[in-house]
């Protein structure tokens, strides 16, 4: 029996230290483990940084080679006359350059030079493509002379050009260099253009200021604690700057005609797939609610229109098929026909800025003593829309995809406040709508729609449901009988750190996206003294937090761009860009 008992005790001494080294393993192995998740994020983090700043160093190093190579043709053609050449527009430029009264090269390195000179100011650029250098001297050389023959063009960051990144702002997109060029950049060099700069963008894309963790925040040329606008916002800046003559931004919700408006030039949203999109890098793919579009920006709707005539040509249409092979439509462009033009100054969802009505006004004044019959209009259903089919269509899976994007880097400032909602659960999503409904009705509508599309059935429900819109809305206008529509656009130019925060003061832009209308914005005014004292007085439609955080967003901008916007059917597009040259000549026949 003793002999038995002493095996027991033996036995659970052994069990009692198996016990206790099992606890000091497990113990060991979870400090392992935590310190082999701190090693990781210490790693990651590291790696994004070195990313980071390899991209930085990739554009100084651009930057300084074309500074060198702009001081070493000045030096070697002392007489160019850049101050002459910046002065001319697109269409002076280009028949100076085809009569051969104008060299390339003393028109590239003019506005590289002017290029360098403003990104000190403004942070518009993320780089100088340095094969421009070489291109120039093919084109220089060359007797076949496009459209565009010796023009110097930039390009928005995501557009692909060949061994260079379109990171939309993200770190995660960093370090994959496009393997060619994008399709319409292989347009533009066919019709001898020179792609030179890429410009800068708002992290994500999906956000109307302009400023990332990669390349920091651009700032509006005509006061430099304004933002320029986005997502095209490096375009809006560098054109109105004088850096570019003409530029080519995206649109999924404003996205060139927002930095039209905040900078003070013109901008186009072509009807969707009118242009191609191959080799634009979206943030996500496989939304199809609401449509993106390519798009020209310019200092005049002349320069918009040459560009167009441009780009629709057989080399887009046999480079991308999937684009209906329309060219540009010159008769319809050139009509003096007078319209029938329908006008608004609310569209219900957002009240327009003192300055932005009182520009809709006098252009309606305008049109009508140039013997246009303007009609009152009111689009269908935008609160309801903006959140039913547009918010949710953006973020028909919750968000996901987006937040995605976004993990484990840094959240730019100006796009900090937007994405916050994104990454409540969609139970708290929708608990916390359900809550707010009385107490805010637009902030409740809004979380509802950021919970996304149930399942493939409603998803498709919500497909459908745009396109009765859209037909309906075509419908509406064809009942009132009008041509064209002349409403606001957003502006003026925001002060920092707003648009993200109102996400939903872009209602005016957004709607056209959904309907794929061909739409664009003209500049017409400056802000008054008299549109600032009476901004002090504005309440908006609703009178909730947003339209009380709208007046301070453009409050103090005095001497700011005040634009409007056209608008037109469905490959109208000749017609939406003759009606923006009618108002455009029209404000400028008024100011003489």
């Amino acid at each position: 029996m003793g002999g038995i008992m002493e095996n027991v005790k033996q036995f659970l001494q052994r069990v009692e230290l198996n016990n206790w080294t099992a606890a000091l393993l497990t113990a060991a192995a979870c400090g392992v483990g935590a310190l082999v998740v701190l090693v990781q994020k210490v790693y990651s983090h590291q790696e994004m940084q070195d990313k980071m700043q390899r991209a930085r160093n990739r554009r100084a190093h651009s930057l300084q080679r074309a500074e060198q190579a702009v001081l070493q043709y000045k030096k070697s053609h002392p007489v160019t006359d850049s101050a002459f050449i910046l002065s001319l527009s697109l269409s002076e430029l280009t028949k100076n350059l085809q009569d051969g009264s104008l060299s390339p090269e003393d028109v590239f390195y003019s506005y590289m030079e002017k290029t360098l000179d403003v990104n000190k100011d403004l942070n518009c650029c993320t780089g100088i493509l340095l094969e421009s250098f070489d291109q120039l001297k093919t084109v220089a050389s060359s007797n076949k002379r496009g459209l565009l023959y010796g023009v110097p063009v930039s390009i928005k960051e995501n557009y692909a050009y060949k061994n260079y990144d379109s990171s939309c702002g993200l770190i995660i997109n960093l370090d994959q260099p496009a393997q060619e060029d994008s399709v319409l950049v292989k347009v533009l060099k066919r019709q001898g253009a020179i792609p030179f700069v890429k410009t800068n963008i708002p992290q994500t894309l999906l956000n109307y200021d302009c400023g990332n963790p990669i390349y920091g925040q651009t700032v509006n040329p005509h006061n430099l604690q304004k933002t320029s606008g986005g997502s095209s916002g490096g375009e809006g800046a560098l054109i109105a700057a004088g850096g570019s003559l003409l530029g080519f931004g995206s649109d999924a919700g404003g996205s060139v005609r927002l930095p039209a408006s905040f900078c003070g030039i013109c901008g186009l949203k072509p009807t969707a797939r009118r242009l191609s999109s191959r080799g634009l890098r979206p943030i996500y793919r496989g939304q199809k609610s609401v449509s993106s579009s390519p798009g020209p920006l310019a200092r005049d709707v002349e320069s918009l229109a040459l560009c167009m005539q441009a780009l629709l040509c057989d080399d887009m249409f046999s480079l991308d098929p999937t684009i209906p092979p329309i060219p540009f439509n010159m008769q319809i462009y050139q009509s003096s026909k007078p319209l029938r033009i329908g006008y608004l100054e609310n569209d219900g969802h957002t009240q327009p800025s003192p300055s932005m009505a009182r520009g809709v006004r006098e252009v309606k004044a305008l049109l009508e003593q140039a013997g246009h019959t303007l009609v009152p209009y009111t689009p269908l259903r935008v609160n309801d829309i903006l959140t039913d089919l547009i918010i949710r269509g953006f973020f028909a899976d919750g968000t996901t995809s987006l937040l995605q994007k976004l993990k484990g880097g840094p959240l730019d400032p100006c796009l900090r406040p937007q994405v916050l909602p994104y990454y409540l659960p969609t139970w708290l999503k929708k608990t916390l709508s359900f809550l707010l409904k009385p107490l805010s009705p637009r902030g409740s509508a809004m979380l509802s729609a950021l919970s996304g599309i149930g399942s493939v059935a409603d998803l498709w429900k919500q497909h459908a449901a745009v396109e009765d819109y859209i037909q309906e809305t075509i419908a509406d206008w064809r009942r009132c009988n009008i041509d064209v529509l002349l409403c606001p656009v957003t502006g003026p130019a925001y002060n920092f750190l707003y648009c993200g925060k109102l996400f939903n003061a872009i209602s005016y832009t957004v709607l056209y996206n959904l309907l794929t209308f061909p739409a664009g914005v003209v500049t017409v005014s400056t802000v008054t003294a008299e549109d600032e004292e009476e901004l002090k007085h504005y309440k908006g439609i609703h009178q909730d937090h947003w339209e009380k955080l709208f007046k301070q967003a453009v409050s103090g901008a005095e001497g700011l761009p005040v634009a409007v916007q056209c608008v037109a059917l469905p490959w109208q597009d000749e017609l939406c860009l003759r009606f923006m040259k009618e108002v455009e000549q029209l404000v400028n026949q008024s100011k003489k």
